[in-house]
């Protein structure tokens, strides 16, 4: 009898133990899930948002494993990202928290914002008006915005907003260094971002964690607690279920 519960023991911790094992590989190598906390990615991702990032799409550093241990401090199977991707990336302030942001500039580019227009190697991005008014969160505050469908370089087109008092006008001229890159969030004045050069700033390519690829649920939790599940109804977000990014 204690033999055989000896046994059923060893079984079920083998079992855990190998759902662990595969639960890290499929984390470290093909997808992770992550969790929107902040407006800063307004209007395209909500806070409650939860997403799938490709651990593979850039390759592989340190940062993509658990904890991200020091074993080896290169990318492999490197392939550099586009302008216009969304990414979740470990900040150089602690090379620890994630952030997600759009990427804005390679290597070797200028990124300046002239007359509240955003430049890249001295070309004006196009930016189309798509709403006059727009509310968009800012921590516990709700502020008018105007929103732009925005045009990058290589063709790519995303949604901005835009404070209609007191956005940014004008700014330094950001130089991209070699092997970094330049990040904006799309609620381009509620955004710690890569303009901030003492705690964001440029970004290695070794921090780069994966690309964001899917929304596979979302719930406002400004309404109600995923965890106060009878009351889902009230705050599930239907139609960002399974939304392509």
């Amino acid at each position: 009898m204690k033999k055989t519960l000896l046994n059923t023991l060893l079984d079920n911790l083998k079992t855990i133990i190998y759902a662990l094992i595969i639960a890290v590989i499929i984390r470290s190598l093909f997808f992770q899930p992550f969790y929107i906390p902040s407006s800063s990615m307004e209007p395209n991702l909500l806070i409650g948002d939860r997403i799938f990032v490709s651990k593979y799409t850039y390759g592989y550093s340190k940062h993509s494993f658990p904890f991200s241990p020091s074993i080896y401090n290169k990318r492999i199977f490197f392939k550099g990202p586009e302008v216009g991707d969304l990414i979740v990336f470990k900040t150089p302030q602690d090379n620890r928290t994630d952030y997600i942001k759009r990427l804005i500039g390679l290597p070797g580019d200028t990124i300046q914002f002239i007359n509240g227009n955003l430049y890249i190697n001295e070309k004006v991005i196009i930016r189309e008006k798509i709403k006059s008014t727009y509310k968009i969160k800012c921590g516990s505050n709700n502020f008018d915005t105007n929103t732009y469908k925005e045009t990058l370089p290589n063709g790519r087109s995303h949604i901005t907003a835009y404070r209609k008092e007191g956005t940014m006008m004008n700014s330094e001229k950001y130089v991209v260094p070699t092997n970094h890159y330049f990040f904006l969030g799309d609620n381009r004045d509620c955004s710690k971002d890569s303009r901030f050069l003492n705690s964001v700033g440029y970004v290695n390519e070794l921090n780069l964690v994966g690309e964001a690829k899917i929304i596979f649920f979302s719930n406002d939790t400004t309404k109600n607690s995923i965890l106060k599940f009878w009351n889902l109804n009230n705050s599930f977000r239907l139609e960002r279920l399974f939304k392509k990014i």
